[in-house]
């Protein structure tokens, strides 16, 4: 690894990885103040990713806890959704429309929950529901606009022809669900009551409904569920509204923080918490009893309490008819675990739990794909064909040039008179399968899929008009998105995961291909196929913890060091700007920045800035944006999509979002947009561009790990830059630091399901 032409030795903050438990704060020392920020495009993008910036405390609890999970709730899209609708409108809708199916599902199989008072809003509402359908005093279709008919078995996806081609149209990012003038006054009077700032108003009623002024009134702890408001913060505003009535252990408070916790917990990516880990931040936050409070917050429906990992006792007396010894009290039984978790992430797990099942075992099991098989590109390729067509789920596994694989399998099914489509995380991710496959009808995004705006569309069922789907990026494929995603395949389809175990996990909750893989449920075929060139050598070699000196002839990996984050941000603008583009023709609009996080003196926010002064200077006229611009745009929560900024008027701000043209109207431009040249590597996962600088300033080594070196060095396809400051911290992350694990049920869930396909 040499340097650059002209270039001399001579990176800072970071992102460092946030605890599911925040640390300790006494209950009540805090007055009530301004909550953190609201979620922005950058924590809303990373979401369970993506931690805190290190010296920018202020900052933490917005970039850890202003994403709002339940924007992506499980669902299934609409069959036809109006023209009027964005994508990500129509996805959130499919999603409230999945969920209920779910929760309909749930509660049929479920037993009444004892209690529930402390329930409001939506959640009291379904409780009060599945209770009157359980008892008999209504019938299940009361609770629903129009009778609902009964379901019947789901069929395979008839034959139907290809949807005429689309011509893009601009779409319009969603807007904030409207509240009504007088619930807005109400929750405002209340606020000030209590001390909070009004500014609060908007999005307690959008986490609370209507209603929201009297929640916040009996119970003010209620104010946690707004994002980025804090335990200390909701303490002095429960205590200016109650005075003395107020404790440490009101029962309404430690619901309201157990209920945090675990959503917290969700943002770091796990779907349940181990209890004694709840117990813990209950104590933390001066929760006298907090095994009283656990069993509170379950009884009330706050959280859903699991067992895992009980063993059935040995009877003693069969035992001894058998000769055998007596178990010994110690290992008769494997310790019980107890986790904690959220409904909609439970109900999420166990609904594609059955969805995964349904296609291992509905699947054609005699297909005759040896001719497809044979006529592959690659070994590795006939492999994944010849399992595809005996299997009706396939876990693949490889890296960037294992894509190819899976577009052949496509191919070849294509070629079969399959309906067959690849789904991938990004509008480039989609680009390069369409390239691979020759058939730009073939590749969507999964989010356009989803949403009804890419892809075969839906059949009379409701059900994708597919028989095979592959989908690429697998591991950025968070838990409620794959249950939409399942539940909308029809009986007898084929779908293939298809990605690379050692990216960056998804920025949702959940780990599925992670969990799918050792669940070993379904067949797997490891690509053999090596990524090629010296930043395939480096890559391949960080996945097994080894970061090789490379040969790289052509400069292909180029090593910068730094002393300080002012030395850092001024060597990444001079590589982009003059560097990469005299020394490789490579123009700075085609390489990416990637660093470990959005705060510190070399984030994301202090990098952007400086490259825009250099890059497109202007003075920032539609909200701090000019023409031109790099930008990022975050549609709902874990999604990034980058972009350019085109213009901007009375609509809003219009970007060019991959040949795409979107309008983010005016009110959502802050939330939901930022300058995109330095991007963090959670942002990058699924994309590729030409060249890529990767900025390890000095404080970024607590952000490091083997995930995240391995996925920002693999995002450069001819060149890569590293902006070293980190010293020995590099190797060490490489070897020692693996990722981070997340707590899941799917996997328990999956092996306890019936497969006789699943491979031994």
């Amino acid at each position: 690894m040499t340097a650059l032409p002209g270039e001399t030795p001579g990176t800072g903050g970071t992102d460092t990885p946030q605890d599911a438990v925040s640390p300790p704060d006494e209950a009540g020392a805090q007055e009530p103040g301004a909550p953190e920020p609201e979620a922005d495009a950058e924590a809303a993008s990373d979401g369970a990713a993506e931690a805190s910036p290190v010296g920018a405390e202020d900052e933490a609890g917005a970039e850890g806890e202003a994403v709002d999970p339940a924007s992506t709730e499980a669902g299934a899209a609409e069959a036809s959704p109006a023209p009027e609708l964005s994508e990500a409108q129509a996805e959130l809708a499919a999603q409230r429309e999945l969920r209920e199916r779910i929760e309909q599902r749930k509660a049929a199989k479920a037993a009444p929950i004892a209690a529930g008072a402390g329930l409001s809003g939506t959640a009291a509402d379904l409780l009060a529901a599945v209770r009157a359908v359980e008892s008999g005093e209504k019938a299940g279709s009361a609770f629903f606009g129009q009778p609902a008919a009964p379901q019947a078995p789901r069929r395979p996806a008839p034959a139907a022809a290809a949807p005429p081609p689309r011509t893009p149209a601009p779409q319009a990012a969603p807007a904030p669900q409207s509240a009504s003038p007088e619930a807005l006054d109400a929750v405002r009077a209340v606020l000030v009551a209590g001390g909070a700032p009004e500014a609060l108003a908007r999005p307690a009623v959008g986490a609370l409904g209507e209603q929201a002024a009297e929640l916040l009134r009996t119970d003010p702890w209620q104010l946690l569920a707004v994002p980025g408001v804090r335990p200390e913060q909701a303490d002095g505003f429960a205590r200016a509204l109650l005075g003395a009535d107020c404790g440490p252990d009101d029962g309404r408070r430690t619901a309201a923080l157990v209920g945090w916790v675990l959503e917290r917990a969700a943002l770091q990516g796990h779907t349940a918490l181990d209890a004694e880990a709840v117990r813990a931040a209950l104590a933390e936050r001066a929760v006298s009893d907090p095994d009283a409070a656990v069993r509170e917050a379950v009884e009330e429906g706050v959280a859903l309490l699991f067992q895992e990992g009980e063993a059935e006792e040995p009877e003693e007396d069969e035992a001894a008819e058998e000769g055998g010894l007596a178990p010994d009290a110690d290992t008769a039984r494997e310790p019980v675990r107890i986790l904690l978790g959220l409904d909609r992430y439970a109900l999420a797990e166990e609904s594609l739990a059955d969805g995964l099942a349904r296609l291992v075992n509905a699947c054609e099991k005699a297909a005759d794909w040896a001719e497809a098989a044979a006529a592959a590109p690659s070994p590795s390729a006939a492999e994944l064909i010849r399992t595809t067509a005996a299997a009706g789920l396939v876990a693949h596994s490889g890296g960037e040039a294992a894509r190819a694989e899976p577009a052949a399998l496509i191919a070849a099914a294509r070629g079969l008179g399959l309906r067959a489509f690849g789904a991938a995380h990004s509008e480039d991710g989609r680009r390069r399968l369409a390239a691979a496959t020759g058939d730009p009808d073939t590749a969507v995004t999964l989010a356009g899929l989803l949403s009804g705006a890419q892809g075969p569309g839906r059949d009379e069922d409701g059900a994708f008009a597919l028989d095979l789907l592959v989908v690429l990026d697998a591991p950025q494929l968070d838990v409620e998105s794959a249950a939409v995603l399942v539940e909308a395949l029809a009986d007898g389809a084929r779908l293939v995961l298809s990605g690379d175990p050692g990216v960056l996990g998804s920025a949702g909750a959940g780990r599925v291909f992670a969990d799918v893989l050792a669940a070993r449920t379904c067949p797997q075929v490891v690509s053999r196929t090596p990524d090629p060139g010296p930043i395939g050598e480096l890559v391949s070699g960080i996945g097994i913890g080894e970061l090789n000196q490379v040969d790289a002839p052509g400069r292909e990996v180029v090593i910068v060091p730094v002393r300080d984050a002012g030395e850092a941000v001024h060597r990444t603008v001079q590589l982009v700007a003059d560097s990469v583009p005299r020394a490789f023709s490579i123009p700075a609009d085609e390489t990416q920045v990637i660093t470990v996080g959005h705060g510190g003196a070399a984030g994301t926010r202090v990098l952007n800035e400086a490259l825009k002064q250099r890059l497109n200077p202007g003075p920032g006229r539609f909200g701090g944006f000019d023409p031109g611009d790099r930008v990022v745009h975050v549609p709902a929560p874990g999604r990034a999509v980058p972009g350019v900024v085109r213009s901007a008027d009375a609509e809003g701000l219009h970007l060019d979002c991959g040949g795409v043209p979107v309008v983010v109207p005016q009110e959502r431009v802050e939330s939901s947009v930022r300058h995109g040249w330095a991007l963090s590597a959670h942002q990058a996962a699924g994309m590729r561009w030409p060249a890529a600088v990767v900025v390890l300033p000095g404080d970024a080594a607590a952000g490091l790990s083997r995930p995240w070196v391995y996925t920002a060095f693999g995002r450069g396809e001819r060149h890569l830059s590293v902006v070293h400051g980190v010293d020995q911290a590099l190797p060490h992350a490489v070897a020692e630091v693996p990722a981070q694990e997340r707590t899941t049920r799917l996997r328990p869930l999956l092996e306890a399901l019936p497969t006789p396909d699943a491979a031994s």
